[in-house]
């Protein structure tokens, strides 16, 4: 018989003092693989002794998707191809909630083998959540997932998040006062960009009407978009493996915001309760049925059928809110206070600063500084010279004075690449930036100091005058909103700010990544202020490395648009 799960657990040697992932251990429990399978293996690993062999003698490989099982008895099933010889089929056949339940608790808490969680996937849907939550819990490189776009929505009926202002009833009349203004504004905007691009853009012959409206009408919103508040209510759909989601609970537990923290706990609680069940209401009817027929059959069904499943109640359940990354910001943004105090945030001459070489220690010490505060990079750079050697290492050791044992360096920490632009941009082209994945990506906060976008469009349709008074008055309401003496008036403040507004932030990459994103954010379907950026970044690379700008596939932004190619 089968090594069972249970006895995998008791004979799995002692912890030791070194960390290894589950791939380390591959030969454990090999002595119980027979010797028919013992000889398939070993000769799939020498390729070149079967080509000597008939087609009937060559090892089979079988390929097959694997449906209708919990995330955390996959992730143990697949677990144990490195512990036991039994197939995936035989072993989802033997394992139980309760088995798997106790072996995460062993080897993913007791032994650290945290790589298990990365077999576990979970797709969640998050609904009703704010645009600054929505980048927030976006801001991780190792998950997937969808948000409702801005251009093919209209977001008029979205409604918006509320902070908690306690009982400042001024302030809360003066947020809702200024966002219900800029959604008014927004519909107004929407509707009469929509009509002029309608008059300035002839229908093609071959092109159906509604094709025709439905092409222009996004093409209005892309410009409308950027009346919408940070506060302006999202969806978004997240498919994450278990150890991400951890991690990223762990730091959404551990943010600013209210909102963002009460997003952390909503996440951990659906992981580890009951999860929706699509046929649930099927399933139930066919119970009934069964159990007319039999109620002996019929209760089986039901506990087969329609049995509580939580998709990872062990993995996530003790993920809580980190003291590092807490402590660490803390201090960071002391420290960026104190030296940047007697600096203003200079005017940027240029949306894109490709970033010179420097020594490591610099670079990570700068983008430890440069997240906290609202100065360029090459400002926070030249500060930090001036301040000296001894006062960098200083800033160095506070981004890992409080760091635990399993605790990942915080992103400040992931330098060495040879491309990093310093990007300012508008928020809502921002969000789109933020979706490449495949660079590192730091933050600096929500602000209205770095000014706004006004697309060209706005004007030509005679809306200039009325959008920048629009920008006045909300930035206005912002600065009075964040001086309130209450607890977080900062951070609430922040959701009145218009996706018009910039905020900086750092790309880091390698060439390959610099090639892409001016390759496919250049293209004449994309927001020309993603487009710009794009095409700022290819220009910045082929001044510095002149003999690669052959190698990108740009689309020359000056060029003109047609506003129905898509």
């Amino acid at each position: 018989m089968s090594q069972s799960a249970a006895d995998e657990v008791i004979t799995m040697p002692e912890p030791s003092n070194q960390k290894s992932s589950t791939s380390d251990s591959a030969s454990a429990g090999s002595g119980h693989r027979s010797t028919q399978r013992a000889s398939v293996a070993e000769g799939s690993f020498a390729p070149h002794e079967l080509q000597d062999k008939a087609p009937d003698d060559a090892p089979s490989t079988e390929v097959f998707a694997v449906y209708g099982v919990e995330p955390e008895i996959q992730a143990y099933a697949m677990a144990k191809y490195s512990r036991s010889s039994l197939s995936m089929k035989e072993s989802l056949r033997e394992i139980s909630a309760q088995k798997a339940e106790k072996f995460l608790n062993t080897f993913y808490f007791q032994y650290g083998h945290r790589s298990i969680a990365d077999l576990a996937h979970i797709a969640l849907a998050v609904e009703r959540l704010s645009i600054l939550a929505a980048i927030e819990l976006a801001d991780e490189q190792r998950w997937d997932g969808q948000e409702r776009s801005t251009r093919y929505q209209d977001f008029k009926k979205s409604g918006y998040y509320i902070p908690d202002f306690g009982a400042d009833d001024e302030a809360r009349k003066l947020y809702r006062e200024t966002l219900d203004s800029l959604f008014a504004e927004y519909d107004a905007l929407s509707g009469h960009m929509t009509q002029h691009l309608i008059s300035i853009t002839p229908k093609p012959a071959d092109m159906k009407q509604e094709a025709y409206e439905r092409t222009l009408k996004a093409r209005a919103f892309d410009i409308t978009r950027y009346l919408l508040p940070l506060a302006t209510n999202t969806s978004l759909g997240e498919i994450v493996n278990a150890r991400t989601l951890e991690t990223q609970v762990a730091h959404l537990l551990s943010h600013t915001h209210k909102e963002v923290r009460v997003l952390g706990e909503s996440l951990k609680k659906a992981a580890t309760s009951a999860a929706y069940n699509v046929n649930a209401e099927s399933l139930r009817d066919l119970v009934e049925q069964i159990r007319k027929l039999s109620p002996e059959l019929g209760a089986r069904a039901e506990q087969e059928l329609l049995h509580e499943v939580r998709v990872a109640p062990t993995l996530v359940k003790y993920a809580d809110p980190n003291p590092y990354e807490m402590e660490t910001r803390r201090e960071l943004q002391q420290a960026a206070r104190e030296l940047m105090k007697s600096e203003s945030v200079a005017p940027s001459k240029a949306i894109v600063d490709l970033l010179d070489e420097e020594p490591l220690e610099v670079e990570i010490a700068t983008t430890l500084l440069y997240e906290h505060c609202h100065h360029s990079y090459r400002q926070v750079r030249q500060a930090l010279q001036v301040s000296g050697e001894r006062f960098r290492r200083e800033i160095i050791d506070l981004g890992l004075r409080h760091r635990g044992k399993h605790d990942e360096m915080l992103r400040g920490f992931r330098a060495g690449q040879q491309f990093r632009f310093d990007i300012l941009m508008d928020t809502g082209g921002f969000r789109d930036m933020h979706r490449h994945r495949r660079c590192i990506q730091v933050m600096q906060g929500f602000t209205t100091q770095h000014g706004y976008e006004m697309l060209l469009d706005v004007e030509d349709a005679g809306m200039r005058s009325r959008f920048e008074a629009v920008m006045r008055r909300t930035q206005t309401a912002v600065e009075k909103l964040a001086a309130r003496n209450t607890p977080e008036a900062e951070e609430n403040s922040q959701y009145a700010i218009p996706l018009a507004y910039r905020k900086r932030a750092l790309f880091k990459m390698d060439f390959a990544e610099a090639v892409y994103i001016s390759e496919l954010r250049t293209t004449p379907a994309g927001h020309v202020s993603y487009r710009n950026v794009a095409y700022a970044m290819y220009e910045a690379v082929a001044r510095k490395y002149p003999a690669l700008a052959k190698y990108f596939r740009v689309h020359d932004v000056t060029a003109p648009v047609d506003l129905l190619q898509r």
